[in-house]
């Protein structure tokens, strides 16, 4: 009888010893998956908080935006390009535009080559682009929805309209912008806290970059972006363009994808899992253009947005043609002739 309650207490131990780990593997995966709802929740911004971070960029053209966004989500690479086109200053033209196609930068990195003063100004505000290409992997369309709020508040404000360097329109709700001269593209100054009406909560740590800040209500012009020495590389200008029926952005006429890494392991691959693009192997990828019907998903890396793709007209309106010369530095300087708001019309 000693025995047989011996073994008893030797077996039932032996099943505990072997058990627990796996109640416990299953209870701590239990609590993981009952986290992650919690804390995809606690991450998301609000309205307000949207509206302040698209402030700098809500009033330029449609394609910068896109390209601002979408660079956004590969913040090393707008540093590495920044710093890449201070140490290459010399280069100009053609020889510029034929160096940055080398590059091994997201497409969205090297249209941003084309802008230099708004690609500086995402390196030098780093923080604040880091959190961009967050939001816009994360609320793509709240993303956009907070845009077309900020050009509605400028145009109620009187500081929106078109203008001989931008072409203004209203399509529905949607408010359009584009270059007023499809050859040229000019980059507005404004003061992104006061352009809008009543003011803005300034970003923590803003740095007004020379060249895009306006002291005032209003906004200004300085000289445009002659980009017909980018228009023969497939990430030029022409590319790139708005479907706001659906809030996403357009790339070779279908809708961009980006596979970035890096915000995707900041916020949805704790615990040491490793990053996978969508086709399963580990490392960084670069955005494409996905074929309708065949957008991306969240898939272990930076979303596609399954929101269409079909690219409307106005979103290349007056943007398949581009000629003329490259101005030096990038053909654009602070301090512009032109003012529009703000007394300034």
């Amino acid at each position: 009888m000693r025995f047989k309650r011996t073994f008893a207490l030797l077996l039932s131990g032996s099943i505990l010893l072997f058990t627990a780990p796996a109640v416990f593997a299953a209870q701590t995966d239990q609590a993981d998956q009952q986290a992650t709802p919690v804390s995809a929740a606690a991450s998301k911004q609000t309205s307000e908080q949207l509206q302040q971070l698209v402030a700098p960029i809500a009033l330029y053209p449609d394609a910068l935006v896109g390209q601002i966004l979408a660079g956004a989500t590969y913040p090393t690479e707008v540093v590495e390009a920044d710093r890449w086109m201070e140490q290459h200053s010399q280069l100009q033209a053609q020889q510029l535009a034929d160096e940055v196609d080398q590059q091994p930068w997201d497409p969205s990195v090297k249209a941003l080559t084309q802008f230099p003063s708004v690609l500086a100004n995402m390196d030098k505000n780093l923080s604040w682009t880091s959190s961009l290409g967050d939001a816009y992997v994360n609320q793509p369309q709240d993303v956009m929805d907070a845009i077309q709020v900020m050009r509605q508040r400028a145009q109620t404000a009187g500081n929106l309209e078109s203008t001989p360097q931008e072409e203004v329109t209203t399509q529905g709700q949607t408010i359009v912008i584009e270059p007023a001269n499809p050859e040229v593209v000019y980059v507005p100054e404004y003061d992104p806290w006061v352009v809008y009406g009543a003011p803005v909560l300034m970003w923590p740590g803003w740095y007004a970059y020379p060249g895009l800040y306006y002291v005032g209500p209003g906004i200004g012009f300085g000289l445009g972006f002659s980009l017909g020495f980018f228009g023969g590389f497939g990430w030029g200008w022409q590319h790139w363009g708005f479907d706001w029926a659906h809030r996403t952005i357009i790339y070779n006429h279908n809708t961009y994808v980006s596979h970035s890494t890096t915000i995707v392991n900041r916020n949805n691959f704790r615990g040491g899992r490793p990053a996978f693009n969508s086709r399963g192997s580990a490392g960084p990828q670069h955005g494409f253009a996905a074929p309708h019907g065949s957008l991306g998903t969240r898939s272990g890396a930076i979303s596609g947005f399954n929101h269409g793709g079909v690219a409307r007209g106005y979103s290349f309106r007056g943007q398949s043609s581009f000629g003329g010369g490259f101005h030096a530095g990038g053909g654009f300087h602070g301090g512009g002739g032109f003012h529009l708001g703000g007394g300034h019309r």
